[in-house]
C-alpha cells in the first residue's frame, strides 16, 4: 500500500489499490479510494477493484465512480489509449483521417466524472499521438457520431453516453470507419490493446492543453447542417406538413433531444412540437422520472400526457436521453392513451417508408428487387410479412443495431437500397446516412406520417390495424425479470439445454404448447438447419435460446448485455384474414404464462418481475 495508508488484509486488493493511487490524478476519485481504505470498507473496495470493465462490442457501460470496474478519468484514459493503439495498427492513414468524439449531458459530481470530461480526456489521448480529433463543442444525440464518421470520412467515432441507463451510469460507445458499431473481432483486439496500455501516457491527462491543439476541430455546425440536409431526403409530403393542424407533444426526458427534434420538424416544414417544459433541458439527475427510459411506458410519459391534454394534442413523441430511440403514444377515442410497442411502431414506420418509396419509384417495377428491410431476431416478423406480399427483401440479424448497421453497410456496398431497419426496443433506422438507430430522424418521419394520416382522417391506431389486416396479425408480448446472480442465470439456461435431466436435450413442450424447433445462439444449435448448425453468428458469452411453437408462436429468452435482466420476447403470427384478435391475444397470454412458469420458474430462482 501507499505510505500512510493501511492494509485491507487482502494482498491482491492492496496491490490493485496502490497501483490505482499511483496512476489516478483526479483528486475526487483518489480521495474516495483513500476514504474507503481508511474506513476498512473492504467489500466496497472489492466492488471497485475486483474486476476491470469488460470492453465488448457495445464498448463500455458501468457506474461512474473510482476503481477499475467503474467509469472514471483513469479508465477512460486507459480505454482510449488501447483504442488509439488498435486504430494505429488498423489504419495506415489514421493520422490523416482521425476520429470524432461526441457526448451527452451525464454527470456524477461525487467522482468528478461527466460525459464532457470523459470526451475531453479521450481527445487528449488521441492528440498526444498526433491524431486529428473532431470533438463536438456541445452535447449531441448519439446518431450524430456515426453520421460524422461517414460524412467526414473518419477511421472511428466515440460517443460518451449511457443512453437510458440509471443516472449514475455512463458508457463509451465505439463506431468503426464504416459508420456502424464495432463487431467481433474488433472488440477482442481493442480489449487486448487496453490491457497492454494501462499506464497513462505523459500527456493523456492534459485535457486543457489538448483543447488548444491545432489537431482539434469542432464539427458541430457542419454536422448539424449536413445531418438535417440529409434527413430531408425522407421528407415526401412537404405540402401536407405545411398545412397540417396536427398537434404533437415531444419530450426529451431530461436528455439531449429537444433542440434537435425541433430542428428536424423545421427541416420537414412541420409545426414545432410542444415541448414538456420540465423535461426539455438536459439534467443528469433525471428528476421527474424513476427511469429515464421511454420503453418503460406510461410512467415516463405522465408529464407529456398532461401537456397534451392542456394543449389539445393527440400524439406524444418521446426520445430517450441520448435521442437514439423513439416512443410514440396516441390518445384514443375513449380518452385513454395508447403507448405503441416497439413492434407496432416498427410496423407503422416500415409500412410508411415502403409506401413513400413506392410512390417515388412507381415507374420502375424491377427496383423493388433491390430493396431491403432488416430487423433483429427478437423483433416482430411483420416486415417479413410485408416483404413477402410486396416483393422486397427482408433479413433478420442478431439482436442489436451493431448487427443491422454492419449488414446494412454490406448491402449498401453491393449497390442495394436499405430502406428501413428496426428493433423492438424502440430503435429505428430510417436513413442510410446513420447506420444505427436514430430517434431524431424517426421523430420527424413519424411527424410526417401522422400529418398524412390526419389528412386522410385516419390515426396511427387505425393504421396499425389496417397493416395487420392486410399482412396478418403479429401480436407480441415482451418483458423481463431482474436477476443479479450470474450463477442463477447460468443454471436457468443450462436446465433448458439438458431438459428432464438429459444432457444436450431441449424441451419438446411447454405446458400445453408443443415445441416444433429450437435455436440456441449461445451454443450454435438450430434444429431447423442442416446438421443442426445455426446460421446466425453465435456467442458463448451471452445466453439466447429461441423456441418455435406448433401454434405459430415464437419465444426468445436472452440475457441483456448492459443490464441485470433476463428478457423474453414472444410473438404469435397469424395469416392474413385471421382477424380474431381476442383469441390470438388469449393464446399468446397463455403461452407466456406457460413459459414463465415452466422455463423461468421465478419463485424457485428468486427472479424479480419487471416493476410496474
Amino acid at each position: 500500500m501507499e505510505s500512510g495508508s493501511s492494509s485491507t488484509g487482502d494482498a491482491g486488493l492492496d496491490q490493485a489499490v496502490s497501483r490505482w493511487l499511483r496512476s489516478d490524478k483526479n483528486p475526487k476519485t483518489v480521495s474516495m479510494v483513500q476514504d474507503l481504505v481508511r474506513d476498512g470498507a473492504v467489500e466496497a473496495l472489492k466492488k471497485c477493484f475486483s474486476s476491470r470493465m469488460e470492453f465488448g462490442t457495445a464498448g463500455l457501460r458501468a457506474a461512474m465512480g473510482p476503481g477499475t470496474s467503474c467509469m472514471n478519468d483513469l479508465t477512460i484514459i486507459q480505454t482510449t489509449q488501447g483504442f488509439c493503439c488498435y486504430l494505429e495498427e488498423s489504419f495506415a492513414d489514421f493520422k490523416d483521417r482521425g476520429v470524432v468524439i461526441g457526448y451527452d449531458a451525464r454527470a456524477h459530481p461525487p467522482s468528478g466524472g461527466s460525459s464532457k470530461r470523459f470526451a475531453s480526456l479521450a481527445a487528449a489521448v488521441f492528440v498526444s499521438r498526433g491524431v486529428p480529433v473532431h470533438l463536438f463543442s456541445d452535447i449531441t444525440p448519439t446518431p450524430f457520431v456515426p453520421f460524422a464518421v461517414l460524412h467526414l470520412g473518419l477511421c472511428a467515432g466515440i460517443m460518451v453516453t449511457a443512453s437510458h441507463n440509471p443516472k449514475q451510469d455512463n458508457g463509451y460507445k465505439v463506431y468503426w470507419r464504416n459508420g456502424a458499431q464495432i463487431v467481433s473481432p474488433h472488440d477482442e483486439g481493442i480489449s487486448k490493446a487496453i490491457e497492454e496500455n494501462l499506464e497513462p501516457w505523459p500527456e493523456s491527462w492534459s485535457a486543457e492543453e489538448a483543447l488548444k491543439s491545432l489537431l482539434l476541430n469542432d464539427p458541430y455546425q457542419d454536422v448539424h447542417t449536413q445531418y438535417f440536409k440529409a434527413i430531408q431526403n425522407h421528407c415526401h409530403h412537404r405540402d401536407i406538413n405545411k398545412r397540417s393542424e396536427v398537434k404533437i407533444v415531444h419530450t426529451s426526458v431530461h436528455g439531449v433531444g429537444h433542440t434537435f427534434v425541433q430542428s428536424a420538424f423545421k427541416a420537414f416544414d412541420l409545426k414545432p412540437p410542444y415541448a414538456v417544459e420540465e423535461q426539455k433541458d438536459p439534467d443528469p439527475e433525471f428528476p421527474t422520472v424513476k427511469y429515464p427510459n421511454p420503453e418503460e411506458g406510461e410512467g415516463v410519459l405522465t408529464l407529456s400526457f398532461a401537456l397534451a391534454e392542456k394543449e389539445g394534442a393527440g400524439v406524444v413523441l418521446a426520445n430517450d436521453p441520448d435521442a437514439d430511440r423513439l416512443a410514440v403514444a396516441e390518445k384514443q377515442e375513449s380518452g385513454r392513451w395508447r403507448v405503441f410497442t416497439g413492434n407496432e411502431l416498427g410496423a407503422l414506420l416500415g409500412w410508411w417508408m415502403f409506401r413513400c418509396w413506392k410512390e417515388q419509384n412507381s415507374d420502375d417495377a424491377a427496383a423493388v428487387k433491390n430493396l431491403y428491410m432488416l430487423s433483429s431476431t427478437v423483433s416482430s416478423k411483420i416486415l417479413r410479412a410485408i416483404a413477402l406480399k410486396e416483393g422486397f427483401h427482408y433479413e433478420e440479424t442478431l439482436t442489436g443495431f451493431k448487427w443491422m448497421g454492419n449488414r446494412a453497410r454490406d448491402l449498401l456496398d453491393q449497390g442495394k437500397t436499405v430502406l428501413f431497419a428496426f428493433e423492438e426496443a424502440i430503435g429505428y433506422m430510417c436513413s442510410p446516412s446513420v447506420l444505427d438507430k436514430d430517434g431524431v430522424s424517426a421523430a420527424a418521419i413519424a411527424g410526417e406520417m401522422i400529418s398524412y394520416l390526419a389528412m386522410k382522417s385516419s390515426t396511427l391506431s387505425q393504421q396499425v390495424t389496417s397493416i395487420y389486416e392486410e399482412y396478418g396479425y403479429h401480436i407480441s408480448k415482451n418483458s423481463y425479470f431482474i436477476c443479479h446472480d450470474q450463477q442463477v442465470i447460468r443454471s436457468l439456461f443450462e436446465r433448458l439445454r439438458s431438459y428432464g435431466g438429459r444432457g444436450n436435450s431441449y424441451p419438446t413442450e411447454c405446458g400445453r404448447f408443443s415445441i416444433s424447433a429450437v435455436r440456441d445462439l449461445t451454443t450454435g444449435y438450430d434444429s431447423n438447419q442442416p446438421g443442426n448448425k445455426a446460421v446466425l453468428p453465435t456467442s458463448s458469452s451471452s445466453q439466447m435460446i429461441t423456441f418455435t411453437f406448433s401454434n405459430g408462436g415464437v419465444a426468445t429468452m436472452r440475457t441483456s448485455g448492459t443490464e441485470p435482466k433476463i428478457k423474453y420476447y414472444t410473438e404469435l403470427c397469424a395469416a392474413p384474414g385471421n382477424s380474431d384478435v381476442t383469441h390470438l391475444k388469449k393464446e399468446l397470454d397463455d403461452l407466456v404464462d406457460a413459459i414463465v412458469e415452466n422455463f423461468f420458474e421465478p419463485e424457485k430462482n428468486k427472479l424479480q418481475p419487471k416493476p410496474e
